[in-house]
């Protein structure tokens, strides 16, 4: 698990690496959704809403994307994705301190309330349990989470 990686602003080029990279996570957190049958939806989703209105900052090692998280400029963070074999590492920490970086007056998202796993981390990371709501995509159960400086 390789600590060493650049972070920068997101080109158009990447498109289809985060669009693999948010596929392949997704899968391995819940494997029993098939992700793959919603790449078309997450592509014109990432195009139409992430990309225009949204500052994303990708994570490189050795020329491969192995991370992004995506801030608009409301404060709200849609995405933290970190390949599978990069959990556990400070990848997901620096993406998150990019993100504050760029919301200093505050970063709001929602996590699913089943991912335990991602709820200890924006927890470490100084979030705060702001309420509960259903995720109007999935109609799963989310906790919304917020960091104020």
């Amino acid at each position: 698990m390789a600590a060493d990686f650049t972070l920068r602003p997101y080109r158009a080029e990447d498109e289809d690496a985060a669009i693999e990279l948010w596929r392949l996570t997704w899968q391995q957190a819940y494997p029993a959704i098939d992700f793959t049958a919603r790449v078309p939806w997450w592509r014109e989703r990432w195009r139409n809403e992430l990309v225009p209105n949204a500052s994303i900052i990708v994570a490189e090692h050795a020329d491969a994307l192995i991370g992004f998280v995506t801030i608009d400029g409301s404060g709200y963070l849609d995405q933290l994705v970190v390949g599978p074999n990069h959990w556990g590492s400070k990848l997901a920490t620096a993406l998150v301190d990019e993100a504050k970086r760029l919301s200093p007056g505050g970063v709001t998202l929602l996590v699913n309330k089943d991912n335990a796993r991602a709820i200890r981390f924006y927890e470490r990371n100084g979030f705060g349990h702001a309420g509960e709501d259903v995720n109007p995509t999935s109609g799963r159960p989310v906790l919304r989470m917020t960091w104020r400086p």
